[in-house]
């Protein structure tokens, strides 16, 4: 009786073995195809176009008495290698996710910077071009199109308060008195500039233009001006008086001059090119009307500039 139940209880184990290995295998397929579906659904989030290629395998009969091991065996192998193919796509889907999203915040930065730069560049000022002038031909030269874009005017800040001591060397200035008060107006300021009282001559030198701006004055006092501001470490404000005194007065006395001067403000302001421009219309308009000092000038700004 005993030896019957031994045997009896050997072979159900032989019968169940092989079924509790196979429950345990179409466990793994379905958590597999489980896993497959969830990384289609991330990587095609609008729908999944692709259906997994595993299916569940059938059943198969197993016959009392026939070793079942060997493709119990096979079918585990072969879940284990779709299981290790699994993790990798996974992994890698994930590290794609992530690159994707670095390269999506990218491009959102690159957007935002590039929108900012378009919309400062809408709002800046557009460079004027003032018409050509037609003058006698024996006339001094004229610009024909200034092709340097006009500089924009900042705006000055306001000087500091001046001391006892400053205000008193200010009056020893003497200011000039003849009948001729354009010219009183220009030489007190080129005293005031040569004293080198940049603010006080920049004041009396601006209000000289204001006052005298139709006259014959008015063009040195403009030069001067700019000239002024040059020489206070002001290279944006003296670019503007340059040039609105060439573009104003191009038949003036100090047109070159402030045709020249503007060259040497543009480099200044570390804008080579514009300098390269300026300097061409002033061999262009002027040629050899210029003195010896401009072109000297002229010829070591190009070089600074690194005019081709």
């Amino acid at each position: 009786m005993r030896n019957a139940l031994f045997a009896t209880t050997a072979v159900l184990m032989a019968v169940a073995s092989p079924a509790i290995a196979q429950s345990s295998v179409e466990g793994r397929v379905d958590r597999l195809e489980k896993e497959m579906r969830a990384v289609q659904r991330k990587v095609f989030p609008a729908g999944t176009p692709l259906e997994a290629e595993i299916t569940r395998p059938a059943a198969p009969t197993v016959m009392p008495g026939t070793p079942s091991g060997t493709p119990i065996s096979d079918l585990t192998a072969r879940v284990g290698a779709l299981e290790s193919q699994l993790a990798a796509i996974t992994g890698q889907t994930e590290e794609n996710s992530y690159k994707l999203r670095q390269l999506e915040e990218s491009f959102n930065r690159y957007k935002a910077d590039t929108d900012a730069r378009l919309a400062q560049a809408e709002t800046a000022p557009r460079p004027s071009v003032s018409a050509p002038v037609a003058v006698d031909p024996a006339a001094a030269p004229v610009a024909a199109k200034p092709t340097a874009a006009k500089p924009a005017a900042p705006k000055p800040a306001a000087p500091a308060p001046a001391s006892d001591e400053r205000k008193a060397a200010v009056a020893a200035i003497e200011r000039p008195s003849t009948s001729d008060a354009a010219s009183d107006a220009y030489n007190y300021g080129f005293r005031l500039w040569d004293a080198k009282f940049y603010p006080e001559a920049q004041a009396q030198l601006k209000a000289t233009v204001d006052k005298y701006g139709s006259s014959s004055v008015a063009s040195k006092a403009q030069n001067l001006l700019g000239r002024a501001y040059l020489d206070d470490g002001k290279p944006a404000l003296a670019s503007v008086a340059f040039y609105e005194n060439y573009q104003k007065r191009p038949r003036g006395e100090r047109a070159p001059d402030s045709l020249t001067y503007l060259g040497e403000a543009l480099i200044q302001l570390k804008k080579p090119t514009d300098a390269c421009k300026v300097y061409e219309e002033l061999e262009q308009v002027y040629g050899d009307n210029l003195s010896s000092s401009l072109r000297g000038m002229m010829d070591k700004g190009r070089v600074k500039a690194k005019c081709s």
